[in-house]
């Protein structure tokens, strides 16, 4: 069954790939006048958290940082007088991080590629040993102020910089802000995306983390947790505040939809595939648990008559939905033990919070790696998402969708209202991803979509843009911009950045 799913994936990524060398030379006509407008761009400050670093394929590397979207913006302004624009460089192309020579991140993907044919493999980490030093401070200032992993109130948090490695590498002293240190700057205009991943880290561990929707004391959070929309909206507002502050403007960038990545779109909940006399066979032995057990809790009012329709596990002959843990149904683990079932604990274990996943359901880009694979490899029928269910954390359901809808949507009101209170730029990168999302977007010579590993505008870990994509990010802040501050900015080709690297070996 793993090789089914390998097969579905391996489709994905032979069908029309995208090659990593510019499609396109068409330069911007330099004869043309172009302005800043009203907008003063001499001293251009990004903030935000790995979106704005230029983060790709799991991990922060030079390339990426060089096509990251502020520095694509910062070469554009260029053009209209804008002044110069740094970034905090890594020491190289391989992207994984080191702590007193120990590497304590890792390398970044790519695309590996059978040394015969060519054709792609599968994602992979590159080979070889980081030479970023975490303990040695970059050499500022600089006007790229994203911080990979930062989430919104994190930009206010003092003394950040010995929580984040990334941060601590250009941080002006241990007890600064991110904020702090932007200011500091004194930006003549400005960039903000923040919020992202007060979201996205709840969404792609599954739904493991905790809505702390009502808890106003971001300290008590875990990495995992939605932030409270009240929090945000306060740490949001004192931020812009201090960014206008001295600036002549800025662009305000909203949150996108996270199950429109391809981290979430490229597995199909739908993937186990069985003929009838296993599809058989595997019924037979969640019958008495369908026909007996669960009416038996119904009975004893431990659970409801929903629930127990939720939790009926049925296979056929064809490709069938896994059988996972969600930890939103009451846990029986414990009920199940006790008469009048008197369950072996690992069988109660095993039925404690199980149901079959449904067209609800998204499955992690990571599932792939352990769905359809033994549990147990001296056991032949500990087939994952057939016998054995497959974990919380590869399945963000439809319950845990609605908490990340719900905040999502709260943190973009906050966005939006803010963005024309003070007359700043506002990108709806919610509706941008969604069009790249359905159907895709069309540039000179292509089309951009969210497709893993082919679309162009997603890297490797599925989340994060390539090139292309913070390029086609760009443009669109590049258009508020002109008609939000009168201002002339020449857009970029899309089709000269790259996308995903094929390779093996090598930086």
């Amino acid at each position: 069954m793993k090789k089914s799913i390998y097969i579905v994936l391996g489709g994905l990524l032979t069908l029309g790939f995208v090659s990593c060398e510019p499609e396109f030379d068409t330069p911007i006509d330099e004869g043309n006048f172009y302005t800043t407008g009203d907008a003063d761009m001499s001293n251009f400050v990004s903030v935000g958290n790995s979106l704005t670093a230029g983060f790709a394929d799991g991990a922060l590397y030079i390339t990426g940082q060089e096509n990251s979207y502020p520095n694509i913006l910062a070469q554009q302004f260029a053009l209209a007088g804008g002044g110069e624009f740094t970034q905090p460089l890594m020491s190289d192309n391989l992207g994984g991080l080191l702590l007193n020579g120990t590497q304590v991140a890792e390398n970044r993907l790519v695309l590996a590629a059978d040394p015969m044919t060519g054709n792609p493999l599968g994602p992979v980490r590159l080979d070889g040993t980081p030479t970023t030093e975490v303990t040695t401070s970059a050499t500022g200032p600089f006007n790229n102020m994203g911080v990979p992993g930062a989430k919104s109130f994190h930009l206010v948090t003092p003394g950040y910089a010995g929580l984040n490695p990334y941060f601590g590498r250009f941080a002006t002293s241990g007890s600064t802000t991110v904020i702090a240190d932007a200011v500091s700057l004194n930006p003549s205009f400005f960039a903000l995306w923040i919020g992202n991943n007060d979201i996205l880290s709840y969404a792609t561990s599954g739904g493991a983390g905790v809505d702390q929707t009502g808890n106003l004391d971001p300290s008590t959070y875990g990495s995992n947790d939605i932030t409270d929309p009240n929090v945000f909206a306060s740490v949001y507002s004192q931020q812009v505040d201090a960014l206008k502050a001295g600036a002549s403007g800025g662009v305000l960038i909203n949150i996108p939809d996270v199950t429109s990545i391809p981290y979430f779109t490229t597995v199909p909940v739908r993937s186990i595939p069985l003929d009838a006399a296993t599809a058989g066979a595997v019924n037979a032995q969640f019958a008495l648990y369908n026909t007996q057990v669960l009416p038996g809790l119904v009975g004893a009012g431990v659970i409801s008559a929903e629930e127990a329709a939720a939790r009926q596990i049925n296979f056929s002959a064809g490709v069938n939905f896994p059988i996972m843990v969600d930890d939103d149904l009451t846990d029986l683990s414990t009920i199940l033990q006790g008469p009048p079932f008197n369950l072996p604990a690992p069988i109660a274990g095993l039925l404690g919070q199980l149901r079959q996943a449904n067209e609800t359901d998204l499955v992690v880009l990571t599932a792939s790696s352990v769905l359809g694979t033994l549990a147990d490899p001296s056991n032949p029928q500990s087939v994952i998402g057939v016998a054995v269910p497959l974990g919380d954390q590869f399945v963000l359901t439809g319950v845990e969708q609605g908490r990340v809808s719900v905040a999502t949507r709260a943190y973009n009101t906050t966005i939006i209202s803010l963005a024309t209170a003070n007359g700043l730029a506002f990108v709806d990168a919610r509706r941008a991803l969604a069009e790249v999302a359905n159907g895709g977007i069309a540039y000179d010579g292509g089309l951009l979509t969210n497709t893993f590993a082919t679309g162009g505008a997603f890297s490797l870990d599925g989340v994060h843009p390539t090139p292309r994509g913070y390029a086609y990010t760009a443009n669109l802040i590049i258009d508020k911009i002109n008609s939000t501050y009168n201002a002339t900015i020449p857009n970029v080709n899309i089709g000269e950045y790259g996308t995903i690297t094929i390779t093996n070996n090598g930086n």
